[in-house]
């Protein structure tokens, strides 16, 4: 996995995320799923929660290959 990037939405207080999956092994990866942790800060910047949310790799990825998904 890569290191995200960031840029805003259209929503207001949003981002869109896109990250990279690069497949170092030998064989093509068929499926899976990532898992973000998106943290609920407040106005006095208390961090109220925590929400995960998962979401399907953008399979399949091919030995060696690199793919992007937002």
């Amino acid at each position: 996995m890569g290191t995200p990037e960031r840029r805003p939405a259209e929503e207001c207080r949003c981002e869109k995320v896109t990250v990279s999956f690069r497949n170092t092994g030998g064989a093509p990866v068929r499926s899976g799923t990532v898992t973000f942790g998106t943290h609920v800060i407040g106005a006095l910047g208390v961090d109220w929660a925590t929400v995960e949310s998962t979401e399907r790799l953008p399979a399949p990825i091919a030995p060696g290959i690199r793919e992007e998904k937002t």
